[in-house]
């Protein structure tokens, strides 16, 4: 947002394709957070047949099914607007499905590898087990922001490759499901990534200001208290109990291989006995 720029302009990328688990919300926090500090702003958002605005400050996409998220990297390819607004450092967020169309590959419809956008260094393939549950992260130092909460529901693993960065590391939940690796989300530049619902934003208005720093520069801070009344919550009550039911999940499983019949004799008490 240069100088003589009057209104932010906030583009929320085809809504009806990338819009589950309330990640709609997450332009509205950004327009009130822009509001709130005497910053005109404005949310466009733009469907498929569209042509999307090069000038935006900052571009949201959300989550969505296999199909449409298929089909939304197909429009944005051929689209381009998403990517010359990347070169020129515009504020960029995905999640979840969003995210993955923003690297380098996803798994699309039927499982089959599908080109994602290129803008950050990342490529999806399939977790072993889907990823559901509340998350807690330790969001990297380097980008100056509190421990980040959410809420994932997501059957895609995706690892990082060298020209991106960790949003954050892992202390409840799956994130990226890169196995020791232990990341969530990922950064370049001004392009970002996460399997955070919640919405993101709202949860983590640290985060949000970061997103709207690339638009803005530097951000006047804000009185959050109910936010941070919230996160409390979560950080207090919500998560410790995730916690301790993820200990229990992983003791029964322990316990169940432990207990379980050997191949032997399981064989030997599915057989019938001589006669």
């Amino acid at each position: 947002m240069s100088a003589s720029d009057s209104v932010l302009l906030i583009v929320h990328v085809y809504p009806h394709l990338l819009g589950t688990y309330g990640d709609a919300g997450n332009a509205l926090v950004l327009y009130r957070r822009a509001l709130a500090r005497g910053i005109a702003a404005e949310i466009v958002a733009v469907h498929p047949g569209e042509r999307l605005p090069r000038t935006g400050d900052v571009y949201l996409l959300g989550g969505g099914e296999d199909a449409k998220q298929t089909a939304a990297a197909q429009e944005l390819r051929e689209d381009g607007g998403l990517v010359v607004a990347a070169r020129r450092g515009a504020g960029i967020f995905g999640i979840c499905a969003g995210y993955q169309l923003l690297g380098e590959t996803f798994l699309g419809v039927g499982g089959a590898e599908a080109p994602g956008l290129g803008l950050l260094d990342v490529r999806t393939d399939r977790l072993e087990r889907r990823a559901v549950g509340n998350v807690l992260a330790d969001a990297d130092p380097a980008l100056g922001l509190p421990q980040l909460i959410g809420f994932e529901n997501h059957g895609g693993a995706t690892h990082l490759g060298t020209a991106a960065s960790p949003l954050a590391r892992m202390r409840i939940g799956v994130g990226n499901g890169d196995g020791d690796e232990g990341t969530e989300g990922a950064v370049q530049g001004s392009v970002y990534g996460t399997y955070l619902h919640g919405p993101a934003l709202a949860l983590n208005p640290q985060l949000a200001d970061r997103v709207l720093g690339h638009a803005i520069g530097a951000l006047q801070p804000l009185d959050d208290g109910l936010v941070e009344e919230l996160r409390r919550h979560r950080l207090e009550d919500v998560l410790p109990a995730t916690a301790r039911a993820g200990l229990r999940r992983s003791l029964l499983g322990v316990l169940r291989r432990d207990t379980a019949p050997s191949g032997a004799t399981a064989a030997l008490s599915t057989t019938s006995p001589s006669r």
